[in-house]
Parts: C-alpha cells; structure tokens; sequence
C-alpha cells in the first residue's frame, strides 16, 4: 500500500488540487480508504489528516469501511422506480444474496443505492465499480451474478452489458452540424477573436445549465480582470434526475465541446482549462482522454496552436458522487481538492475562481453552441428561438412516453407539441428542470420552453395517470435531503424535517395543521439557505401544493372536532407564534384536543 501511495502521489505531482483522483484511485484498488492510507496521504500532500478524512465523508463514493470487490449501485431515481427498480433490487438480493446497504459476507459484492445514474431513458440502471449497466433484467441480472461469483474482472465482461445508447430522437441546429476539428478555432482566428465574442453576443446565447446568463457577457468580463491566468471550466456534473443530455453530447461532440472551451480560452487568454466529469459517467472517461490526445496530435490543443502562439490544454476532472457540485463554485472547490461546499458570492467565479483565479464555468451544451456559432454567426444562431431566448435546447425526455430520449427544440416550443413528439398519452403532469424546477399540470401545456416562462437545463420527466404525485415528491424530497451538502443550518436540518414531514403526511399520520407547517417550512428552506440546492429543495411540493392541495388533503388522518371548535383560529394562533417550537407545541395540544 505505501508503495502504490508513494507512486500515485508522485504521478499526482504532490498537488493537493489532485486529492480526488488520488482518493479515488485508492477506493478503486482497495475497495475502500483504509485509515493507513489518510495518514499517509495527509502527510505526502502537506494536508491535514482531518481535510482528507472530510472530503472521504462528503462524496458518496469514498468509504472509510470496506465495500466488495464488486459494488452494485442501483439508481433510486422516480424514472428507476417507473421502471422497475423495486423489483429488479429484490432480485439482485436474492440471486447475489446480499442486501440493500450491505456487504456480502464473503467480502465478494457490496449492494447499495446511489442518487442517480444519468441513464434516465435506459432504467432500471446500476453502476458496477463505477462502470454502467442500463436496462437491468432478470436474465442481465443472472448474468451479472454469475460473472461476479466467478470473480470475473469487469474487462472480461460482455461489452454489450455496458452498452450506453444516445437515444437521439430530434435533432435541430446544433445536432446536425456536425463540425470538423478545428473548423470553429480556424473560423474565429479568421475572423479575429474580439470579432467572434461580438458575434457570440449578436447570437443571444444564454448558459445553457438552467441560470441562463448571457454567455459574451460572462467572457467579457472575465477577459476584462487584470490577472497573470485566466481558467476554463466545463460543468459536466449533471446530476440532476432526468437529465442526460451532456453525456449524449460528450460521447458523440466531444470534439466541439473541446473546441468551445479553447475557443473561450483564445478570448479570455487562458492557458488551462478543466472537464469536471460527473463520476458517474466513468464510462466516458478514456474516450475523452483519447479525444484531447488527439486534439493535442492535430495542434488543436498544447502549444501554438493552429501555428499561432496561443497555448491552452484541457485536464478531466472524475467527481466522486455529489449532486452539489453541479453548481459553479461547489464545483471549483471539488477542482481544487476539497469539499463541494459552494462558496459565499460575491465574489464570482469570473473575478475569483479556480484558486483566487479569474474563471469561466459554462455548460457542455453552452460551450458546443459557441463553437458551432463561431462558424456560422450570431444572425444565424439568433434567427431561432423567442426574443428573450434565442436558438435551441436540447431536452433529456423520459418518463412514461413512447420514445425517451434527446430532442432538441427551439425556443418557444409549446409542452404540448412535445408531449405529441415523444408519444405521451394520458398525462399527468411533466417535472420540468429536474426535481429542482418545475412540476406542471397537463391543463399548462399550452406553455413554453423558454427563459421568460419555463427555464430549464434540459430535464423533462413525464408522469401518466396511473402515477401517484405524492410518491413523485416523496422521492425528491428524500433525494434533497440526502444531497444536501450539510454547510447551512436551514438546508441541512430543514431538508431533513420537510422529508420527515412529508412522510407523515404521505403515510397517512398528518392532520391539517401538519400542511400548514409543512408549507411554513418549505417557505423557511426557500428563503434561508445559502445556496440553489436548499432554496429549490420545497419546489416539488410547493409546485404540486398549489396545483394538487386535495391530494395533500386526501391523506390526512379524519379528525373529529368538538361541537363549536374553531380549527382557523387554533391554527391562526400558531402562525401568530414567533417561535417555531411554541407553535409545534401549540399544534399539537389542538391535535390531541
């Protein structure tokens, strides 16, 4: 151990912005991170024993106890559960003996659910050491089972049980453009890079992660910071359930997504730049190395490139399962080696981001746009879309419809002419923008995809009828309260107490007054935290509370009051309360009253 240490920290260059390739290297060979391991670590890195150790705690696929040389996750998503997750995960129990959360007895395989796969149109999904397995099946299960009882290693295993579909179902402006390497990077240093950001600007480009910020504003600010480095960072940490996309876009336009970020690069004059690579797309992780290699062999990346004297390189960056790191500063804490914990802003990524430097983040599906804009122009880019949201979005669609997938859609499209698209019948409602956007009825669908209605990132789940939205909520708010980071008080208790109340109510234990507070609370969460994570985690039931009150009303426990009983007034008193706890206590003595 202290020998293979010893070489993965030289290889790592003793930096500890590299903590996270270097812990996940040891989960990988180990199976866990043994506590001789940290010490050695803390003290070959020049680290605090007590900063590795958080940093195992916080992501999801560091463990401080031995897990199998086999680790099965199976996805807890509500598309998994559409799919057949529970049936799928008593299965795996009895053909692999082993239960949820547990690790065999032999040491050989270890069972456990994690957030979400980012395989949403290919459910039920797992992850085997890190690697995908879509569409389980009994007969895939079997299969599974008995390679790992014969301790097959994973690069012995069929190929065809890791096979990831892209699923591309429509395509618009940017799917059929296919650009050649380097055709974006020869297009702007043609045209002259000051000259390209005003076309980036004529084009309207808006972020395309869901916060929708112009993007030749966000360059130009950046390009405007008086600093010896500049850093470019692509946000490839899509966690949100529901959404897919980037990693359709980085297995087949991993080249202009490249190209997008060294374009970036050549405006705000950077030399490096970061793919912060969601952990769970592992799969994708060679491909892309090999990419960027033959980028660097085409002069498209290194030193003077395209013949000028512009140098700029890319690195992946793997996360290790956090949700949280989806958003930008969270995201460059991961980068430099730490907690995912976003950080107070201002000040911004753009004036002090990757260690104190000015910073761009954009998202896979930004960076690909402003390459394939960078040849064809702003006018062309802009002439789709509405006034306020120009061009296309592409959509991760799944859920209950007939052809799950990729769909990329202009601006102003109406819900419903999606829901016709991708063969939905008989619609409930959609989650839009993943568990943290939007839930919308099927009497909304005359609306639109757009920044001035409904925003999103790209997550666009379906729910028939035969669904039951509280079990839909339920799941999201167990998903909010197991991501929260922990640094905030009103996120980190409050996720926790609204899952709580939620389950009661859910389970059919809540009488009236626990709506109320369970409303009071979501306010509470929404306003108080100190990042999106918590001030979107009540979205699901306020969204669904507004649109659906008598579902809520329907699981409540049938109380009966004494003649002349004014149940408003008892529950006007408690609003009235300063203290939460004296209104809790107040509500329950009219309870048990």
């Amino acid at each position: 151990m202290q020998k293979f240490i010893q070489d993965l920290i030289t290889i790592n260059r003793y930096q500890a912005t590299d903590l996270l390739a270097v812990l996940r290297a040891v989960q990988t060979q180990y199976h866990y991170i043994p506590k001789a391991a940290i010490e050695q670590i803390a003290t070959l890195m020049a680290i605090p024993r007590t900063q590795v150790i958080g940093v195992i705690e916080f992501y999801s696929f560091f463990h401080l106890t031995p897990r199998g040389q086999y680790e099965l996750l199976i996805s807890d998503s509500i598309t998994d559960h559409m799919l057949g997750k529970h049936e799928m995960t008593a299965y795996i129990e009895e053909v692999l003996q082993v239960k949820l959360g547990e690790v065999r007895t032999d040491g050989l395989v270890s069972f456990d659910n994690t957030s979400c796969t980012g395989l949403c149109d290919q459910g039920p999904a797992a992850l085997i050491n890190g690697y995908a397995l879509p569409h389980l099946t009994p007969p895939k299960i079997d299969q599974i089972a008995d390679l790992i009882n014969q301790k097959r290693p994973l690069d012995e295993w069929p190929q065809e049980l890791f096979e990831v579909k892209d699923n591309v179902l429509k395509t618009g402006i940017l799917l059929d453009h296919s650009l050649q390497p380097g055709e974006a990077l020869h297009s702007s240093f043609k045209r002259g890079l000051k000259e390209t950001l005003k076309e980036l600007d004529i084009s309207g480009l808006r972020g395309r992660g869901g916060a929708g910020f112009k993007t030749a504003t966000k360059w130009q600010f950046c390009a405007e910071e008086q600093a010896a480095e500049r850093i470019v960072v692509c946000n490839a940490d899509e966690g949100e359930p529901g959404t897919f996309k980037d990693r359709v876009l980085l297995n087949s336009h991993a080249h202009q997504v490249f190209e997008g970020m060294t374009l970036c690069a050549a405006i705000i004059g950077a030399q490096q730049g970061f793919l912060y690579l969601r952990g769970e797309y592992l799969h994708l992780y060679d491909k892309l190395n090999a990419i960027l290699n033959e980028r660097r062999q085409l002069s498209l990346l290194g030193s003077n490139i395209i013949g000028s004297d512009f140098n700029f390189d890319i690195e992946i960056c793997l996360g290790a399962g956090a949700y949280i790191c989806g958003e930008e500063s969270a995201l460059i804490e991961s980068l430099e080696g730490k907690m995912g914990v976003p950080r107070n802003r201002p000040p911004y990524p753009v004036t002090h981001g990757y260690l104190g430097k000015p910073t761009v983040v954009n998202n896979v599906e930004t960076y690909m746009a402003t390459a394939t804009i960078a040849v064809n122009g702003g006018e062309w880019f802009a002439a789709v879309g509405t006034e306020k949201s120009k061009g296309t979005k592409i959509l991760s669609i799944c859920g209950d419809c007939d052809k799950p997938g990729i769909y990329e859609v202009a601006f102003g499209i109406t819900i419903q002419s999606i829901v016709d698209e991708c063969g939905a019948h008989d619609v409930l409602g959609i989650q839009i923008g993943g568990p943290s956007g939007t839930f919308i009825s099927n009497t909304e669908f005359a609306r639109k995809i757009a920044f001035e209605d409904l925003a999103t990132g790209g997550s666009f789940i379906i729910f028939n009828n035969t669904r039951n939205i509280l079990d839909i909520v339920n799941n999201f708010t167990h998903f909010f309260a197991h991501e929260s980071c922990g640094f905030c008080t009103p996120c980190r208790v409050g996720t926790s107490l609204l899952k709580n109340q939620l389950d009661k109510i859910v389970n059919g234990h809540g009488s009236a007054g626990d709506v109320v507070a369970l409303e009071e609370l979501c306010q509470l969460v929404k306003t108080q935290s100190h990042c999106g994570l918590g001030q979107t985690a009540a979205n699901p039931i306020l969204t669904t509370l507004e649109r659906y009150p008598e579902l809520y009303q329907a699981q409540l426990k049938k109380i009966s009051y004494e003649p002349g009983f004014d149940l408003d007034a008892a529950l006007e008193t408690a609003r009235r309360l300063a203290n939460r706890d004296d209104a809790a206590a107040h509500l329950t003595q009219v309870e048990e009253g």
